[in-house]
């Protein structure tokens, strides 16, 4: 299991007179420490109108994995063909993983007509890009309407879903093939929201068991962008993920003892609240009792 961002992060604190290589050099740092992996350059290229030069820039900068993000056509409102280029030239750079960040997935709906665009779009975007982990990346809502067959009608080998303002996403999740990466974007990019690994691990687990997918094929991720965040809460918020990422690791009872005990115990889901069960009384006890006691 692996985590990874499906959005930017805020700028760090740094001197206002501080150069775009220290600015990326503190995203990826943060990324690091928190053992996430791919990468990304959190919002903060150093060539923002070179996708290819930018990646190949944030590359050199790290021995992580670095994934390029480029925004679908969809979204972009972007000639298919001009993006295409674009993932043609980062994968001869040697870019092997791309996610495709298609929000605008979310208005697909019910209506025929859009599904068969957006299936269209990205069957041509996508197909023969051999040797390039492609990855479709929903955010800001739920697409589950328009279908798992119209959402992964393109070439792609996972698909990065945002469970916390889309929860029926977890629709597309489920019915996803097996043998399709599912990132769950389970930490939410909000202030203040509950960001214990109990809910992040419920996530990888249930994305895991859906039709045998295994946990080598699943992720978790950031729901969105932190960049409207301070960046003490954003650095908080990536390294739970990146501790959450660490527990899933765990030996199943090691796991068990690092997470609030009502996530595991049985009893606990049917009272709200951690009861463990009291030692049962030997039958000569409970036959000595008072019916009060």
């Amino acid at each position: 299991m692996f985590g990874t961002l499906l959005g930017p992060l805020p700028r760090p604190p740094l001197p206002a007179e501080a150069t775009p290589e220290a600015i990326l050099d503190g995203v990826l740092e943060l990324q690091v420490s928190a053992r996430l992996e791919p990468l990304t350059d959190g919002g903060w290229p150093l060539h923002v109108d070179d996708p290819v030069a930018s990646w190949r820039s944030t590359s050199r900068r790290t021995d992580r994995l670095v994934k390029a993000v480029v925004t679908g056509p969809i979204t972009a409102a972007r000639r298919v063909a001009d993006v295409r280029t674009e993932l043609l030239a980062l994968a001869d750079a040697g870019c092997t993983w791309i996610e495709v960040h298609e929000p605008a997935a979310t208005s697909i709906g019910t209506d025929h007509e859009v599904r068969a665009r957006f299936a269209d779009a990205h069957r041509a975007l996508t197909g023969g890009l051999d040797g390039v982990h492609l990855s479709l990346a929903i955010t800001g809502g739920s697409a589950d309407e328009a279908g798992i067959e119209t959402v992964l009608a393109g070439a792609y080998a996972s698909l990065a879903l945002d469970l916390i303002d889309g929860p029926d996403n977890w629709h597309l999740a489920a019915t996803a093939p097996a043998d399709r990466g599912i990132i769950c974007g389970a930490l939410a990019a909000r202030a203040g929201s509950d960001d214990g690994p109990e809910i992040l691990l419920w996530a990888a687990g249930y994305a895991a068991s859906t039709g045998g997918r295994g946990p080598a094929r699943v992720g978790l991720a950031t729901a969105g962008s932190l960049a409207h965040l301070s960046w003490e809460v954003a650095v908080r918020k990536v390294e739970r993920l990146g501790e959450a990422v660490r527990l899933s690791a765990l030996p199943a009872e090691e796991r068990k003892a690092a997470v609030d005990p009502r996530a595991v115990d049985i009893r606990s889901a049917a009272l709200g609240r951690y009861d463990p069960a009291a030692p049962r009384r030997s039958r000569k006890s409970r036959k000595s009792s008072s019916p009060g006691e």
